[in-house]
């Protein structure tokens, strides 16, 4: 995408700014121009800015707060002046002790904090909130090659909890909680929906989605018997942009190039990589989890030409090896 001007005087704001879609939304943003005053937990950690701090225009129109999800309005000094606000900041990691404190109160708290904030501040004219296909696509009803998901499916929490799907869980009662609070303030919310996020790293550390691919080339013994949709983090942190800077968007916007089995990710890294040790086997006996399909209609009509999932996968182990997090 064109790095045009359409930024040029705006203020905008990013939580969560050091994670792996977030970091991609700075950079982009700065790309076009707006000036962003970006929430990390420690602003002082170089792990956690140093990619940021580094980003063309950083020096110029980058600001970092330091704001903790779960603090009661301390996002109102953050959001202050801007007129976008762009919530990414919600914990995404499978080894988890207590759901309720690790993923469910930050998702949950943190999102009414920081749309609390926004209520409070006149200049926010919309907020875009990063959700996911977790909050869409677990209804407890089947999912075969012949069923179509869309955005008015809304993930089922009685379904989550039972099936103990806590990252589910947290991002569906996140996402329908901001729902019903910007229809009772009046806030404008746009909700961006991706399944897998995959692709090019800016931050030093492993994040979850890209590990899933890391783990494959690193020597496991066999892949997951899971289907998900997958997406390259650029068209991700691309579409929060047009979702804010179109004036007409609104709803949900899912974000998925393509849903395939694991089996499918470990053929096409086979047929890039033909000399790595990849998985032969599958981890159960059980028949493979069957695909779906995603109507995306919305989110090409805002402008997303997808990037294919093979070439994010080449990108997201081209960038795992430039960083040193697999070795071959």
């Amino acid at each position: 995408m064109s790095s045009s001007n359409t930024g040029l005087g705006k203020v905008v704001c990013v939580t969560g700014a050091s994670g792996y879609i977030a970091s991609w939304l700075v950079k982009l943003l700065l790309q076009r121009g707006y000036t962003v005053k970006a929430s990390v937990r420690d602003p002082n950690d170089p792990k956690k800015t140093g990619h940021l701090r580094a980003l063309h225009g950083a020096n110029e129109r980058l600001h970092l707060f330091k704001a903790n999800l779960l603090e009661e309005g301390c996002f109102d000094t953050v959001v202050q002046g801007c007129e976008g606000v762009f919530h990414t900041a919600s914990p995404f990691y499978h080894a988890v002790k207590d759901p309720q404190a690790e993923l469910i109160e930050p998702a949950l708290k943190g999102t009414l904090n920081v749309l609390g904030s926004c209520a409070r501040t006149p200049s926010v004219k919309r907020v875009v909130l990063t959700s996911s296909m977790a909050a869409v696509a677990y209804t407890g009803k089947p999912r075969t090659p012949e069923v179509v998901v869309d955005d008015t499916w809304f993930s089922d929490p009685e379904f989550c909890k039972k099936a103990e799907l806590w990252y589910v869980l947290s991002k569906t009662l996140a996402e329908a909680a901001a729902w019903k609070f910007v229809k009772e303030k009046g806030i404008d919310m746009v909700t961006i929906n991706p399944a897998m996020v995959i692709g090019p790293l800016l931050q030093p550390t492993l994040n979850t989605s890209a590990e899933a691919i890391q783990k494959l080339v690193n020597g496991a013994n066999a892949f997951p018997n899971a289907t998900f949709g997958w997406v390259n983090v650029k068209d991700v942190a691309n579409a929060h942009i047009l979702a804010f800077e179109t004036p007409s968007a609104s709803g949900r916007y899912l974000l998925v190039e393509r849903v395939i089995h694991y089996s499918v990710v470990v053929e096409i890294l086979r047929e890039l990589y033909p000399d790595v040790q990849l998985p032969e086997k599958c981890a159960d006996e059980k028949p493979f989890v069957p695909t779906y399909q995603v109507n995306t209609e919305r989110t090409k009509d805002l402008g997303i030409n997808f990037i294919s999932v093979q070439d994010s996968i080449k990108e997201t182990v081209e960038s795992l090896k430039e960083k040193k997090f697999i070795n071959f």
